[in-house]
């Protein structure tokens, strides 16, 4: 590099990340509750923004930023990110989608392992002093279809387990998955509504963006199976919570769990008080091994974009 650069650090992240970032020359400054407003007014004397979720790169923000080359999403998605004010302003975007791949499969896993055996009230029932033996029946994976709503990193290394769990696989994607992977998976590449109506879990798995918002919404919902689940580990605005409110009460639904939420934290709680909803506050990729691989990937294409800057 040319010159020193220096990048802004707006959200926790991995201390590996910032030491690869420092050793390259860039002087990193950390300021991980920095607020919309200060960050307007911080961002005209930095090149780089490295940020996660809670921040919102808006097109004022890139506006501001005169010196920006460059903004590092330490994550999968970059609905927080004003893409095409970047695109405009010729600043390079990254993401590091590869990161969180094993954490949000297995969170996803555990939440149909959840579901299926009612583990949350198993617990809630002993601490309590009961013994609801009785009332917890559950239901056994193996045999049962599961829908797996795109197919990226994370939709396929879901299909690999429960495939694994022996599971019968069904896939929704936008482009035609691999002819070898579907014949690995013994699974079946089908229309949204065929999914729906023959599928005993729906697991989603795709991006936040304008096609997708609502994507399960009331219509959907009454396509599924009577007494089918949904698992939502991928953006919250992909399902109508209303829609599933209504659906969960009326039993239509027996369950859902979800980690994502149109709102986060969620202010109306009628849909996370629900019997028969399991909650997590957005953990998917919430252990050591996704936030280290999430920081590094991100400083190492920051670095490898910027060397000859």
């Amino acid at each position: 590099m040319k010159q020193k650069m220096k990048v802004l650090v707006c959200d926790p992240i991995h201390k590996d990340g910032i030491e690869r970032l420092k050793r390259a020359g860039f002087t990193v400054d950390v300021k991980p509750k920095v607020s919309n407003e200060e960050l307007k007014r911080l961002v005209s004397t930095y090149d780089v923004l490295v940020v996660r979720s809670r921040t919102a790169v808006t097109a004022e923000v890139i506006g501001r930023g005169r010196r920006l080359k460059a903004i590092g999403r330490a994550g999968v998605g970059l609905d927080n990110i004003d893409i095409n004010a970047a695109k405009k302003r010729n600043i390079a975007v990254f993401n590091s989608p590869e990161a969180p791949t094993e954490a949000v499969a297995e969170l996803t896993i555990g939440l149909l392992i959840s579901l299926a055996r009612r583990l949350p009230y198993a617990d809630h029932t002993m601490k309590e002093g009961q013994w609801a033996k009785q009332q917890l029946k559950g239901w056994q994976l193996e045999g049962k279809t599961l829908g797996i709503l795109g197919l990226g990193n994370i939709g396929k290394k879901v299909a690999k387990i429960a495939k694994a769990l022996g599971m019968k696989i069904l896939i929704t994607t936008r482009t035609p998955p691999d002819p070898k992977l579907l014949t690995e998976l013994a699974g079946e590449s089908v229309p949204l509504r065929e999914l729906l109506t023959r599928s005993d879990v729906v697991t989603i798995h795709a991006p936040s963006t304008r096609q997708t918002r609502h994507m399960i919404g009331k219509e959907e919902l009454h396509l599924m199976k009577d007494g089918s689940y949904l698992i939502n580990t991928a953006r919250g605005p992909i399902v109508d919570e209303d829609a599933l409110v209504d659906a969960l009460r009326s039993g239509k639904l027996a369950g859902a769990a979800l980690d994502v939420y149109t709102v986060e934290p969620p202010k109306d709680l009628n849909l996370v008080t629900l019997r028969n909803v399991i909650c997590t506050p957005h953990i998917g990729g919430q252990t050591e091994e996704s936030q280290m691989r999430a920081t590094t990937i991100i400083a190492d294409k920051i670095i490898a974009h910027l060397k000859n800057t």
